[in-house]
């Protein structure tokens, strides 16, 4: 279900909207019947932003495998990370964005 935003999500949400990487990402878009944080249609690629409350969770594994049986990636950052290091989240956002569109550097 859609809600607000973290404040982890507003800062990556910066980082991505307005084609800022070189493609399109949305937020809070559905994927069969989940939502998910941020998606890259060209890419396929999904990102999430975890809480503690996520650590080991049976629920998160199952949309995973869900979306990995539908040719998506899942990239999962945790909180602290992303608020930490938000250079790095983006790098590594970057690095899959590059293997999965052609041509983008």
């Amino acid at each position: 279900m859609r809600r607000a935003m973290t404040r982890e999500e507003t800062l990556l949400w910066k980082h991505l909207r307005g084609n800022a990487l070189g493609v399109k990402f949305r937020r809070q878009h559905p994927i069969g019947p989940y939502f998910v944080d941020f998606a890259c249609i060209k890419a396929r690629l999904v990102v999430e932003v975890d809480g503690s409350q996520h650590l080991e969770s049976a629920y998160d594994l199952a949309r995973d495998r869900y979306f990995r049986r539908r040719g998506w990636t899942v990239l999962r950052f945790w909180n602290e990370d992303v608020w930490e290091d938000i250079f790095w989240t983006v790098f590594r956002i970057r690095e899959v964005l590059a293997e999965r569109v052609p041509g983008l550097e």
